[in-house]
């Protein structure tokens, strides 16, 4: 069906919702433990004396993130005792990674990093687990409480709460540090995972029954042909429907075109993610200071972002989907070749601010319609599990790539990686068009076969 059209009126009173305003909340109990156990963690390990080495070592908790979807299955199908029969599927898990959370921080609160590093080590790996499963929750919990046309705002909060929280897990918990102590600092991040516990204690759980039915008629098909009418495990019988069917049916829902989605969600963020690892040594290779860096491209950027967030949503509720997700595509890759005209041009901080700006607002949008349009392929029956494919697919191929960004500048400078940045976004901008024509022919047919 074509999407019905509404006034920018409407589109932003979308954002007055209450369970679009709850994302806020989210998306902030989902960004903050992030950089207390990456960035921050490393500066409180350095400010303790500990060596280089060891920090590096624990740039591999992050792959906890990377892996949630070996997990994701058991989020979706198994409950918590007690727990979820009071406060439904999605909100029982939810307050458990929250709590956590919560208990990981105020643990690393009470360590000496010089006496137990191992401990700090151990605690850091548990609060990541908590968190990526908080993530994948969080993403159900998004994609089932609405319908598909106010996912680009509820993606528009989730991303301006996340970013919110960045701020104070990095400059805020820095800070605090400086003026009380390290343990004060973790200390007080614990207790502001009280913002996403009290979220979700208020709001109310989606609506199952619909979804479940849904759920039961796929899987009792599929579940009489891997299990046979012989004597099998329970633990047989769970894998088939908690790990194989959520694959199974998304594969059966769009047949080979399932292979055409899954390529589109690896390469649509390459272009972003295959620069971003150069720029702060670019910035620094330009002769900006740590100062202009700082003042430009974070705090001024940060608004920029946040910006681009909402103007995604506010495109998404107005036109739908598919144009956004193009033009977001388009300007992903446009403003690497800003990146590579700043290269030639030199230290020049408007133009800094400008690139920033243009950089920022695209990133922005690209990503909360992106985070829609990922939202609309999962199936309702399989949110949790499908959706932590497609997220954890969509970073993959740029972090591979980005890994030869440093072979590419020594040997052909900025400017000309830059400009190969914005080449291998191309495809993602022809592959957007593909992908809309083809709905735009769907929904054609979908209207000449309806009954008049």
């Amino acid at each position: 069906m074509q999407q019905k059209s509404m006034s920018w009126g409407e589109a932003l009173r979308i954002y007055l919702k209450p369970k679009v305003l709850a994302m806020f909340f989210l998306g902030f109990s989902a960004g903050l433990p992030l950089l207390l156990v990456f960035s921050t963690l490393t500066a409180w390990l350095r400010d303790y004396g500990v060596s280089r080495t060891a920090i590096g070592f624990f740039a591999w908790v992050g792959i906890t993130f990377s892996i949630k979807v070996l997990w994701a299955p058991v989020i979706d199908y198994l409950k918590i005792p007690f727990l979820t029969r009071v406060m439904g599927k999605r909100r029982s898990w939810m307050l458990a990674a929250q709590i956590g959370v919560a208990v990981g921080l105020l643990g690393l609160s009470m360590i000496n990093p010089q006496l137990a590093l191992w401990k700090v080590a151990v605690i850091s790996v548990w609060v990541a687990f908590c968190s990526a499963s908080q993530d994948v929750v969080i993403d159900a919990f998004r994609i089932e409480s609405v319908e598909r046309e106010l996912q680009g705002a509820m993606a528009a909060n989730y991303v301006f709460g996340y970013r919110i929280a960045l701020l104070v897990a990095g400059a805020g918990a820095l800070y605090i540090a400086e003026l009380g102590s390290w343990s004060i600092s973790y200390a007080s991040m614990a207790a502001l995972m009280g913002v996403g516990v009290l979220t979700t204690l208020l709001v109310t759980e989606p609506d199952h029954q619909k979804v479940q039915d849904l759920a039961d008629d796929f899987q009792h098909d599929w579940v009489d042909r891997m299990l046979g009418d012989g004597q099998h495990s329970r633990i047989w019988e769970w894998f088939v429907k908690a790990v194989a069917c959520p694959f199974i049916e998304f594969f059966q829902r769009n047949g080979r075109f399932a292979l055409v989605l899954l390529l589109f969600i690896g390469i649509y963020r390459l272009s972003d993610i295959a620069m971003g690892v150069m720029a702060n040594p670019f910035y620094l290779d330009l002769g900006f200071s740590k100062t202009d860096i700082a003042q430009i491209t974070k705090v001024f950027g940060f608004f920029f972002t946040i910006f681009g967030s909402f103007l995604g949503g506010l495109l998404v509720v107005r036109y739908g989907i598919m144009r956004p997700l193009i033009l977001g595509a388009v300007m992903v890759a446009a403003t690497n070749l800003l990146f590579a005209h700043l290269a030639n041009l030199g230290p020049d901080k408007a133009w800094l601010a400008v690139v920033i700006s243009a950089d920022n607002v695209s990133a922005g949008l690209s990503n909360a319609v992106f985070i829609a349009y990922l939202s609309s392929l999962a199936n309702q029956a399989y949110t949790a599990t499908q959706y932590a494919l497609f997220s954890s697919l969509m970073t993959l191929p740029g972090k591979f790539l980005s890994g030869f960004s440093g072979v590419i500048v020594d040997a052909q400078g900025y400017a000309q990686f830059f400009t190969y940045a914005a080449m291998i976004g191309i495809p993602a901008v022809l592959l957007s068009i593909y992908l809309w024509r083809r709905r735009l022919r769907e929904e054609a047919l979908a209207e000449a076969a309806a009954p008049n």
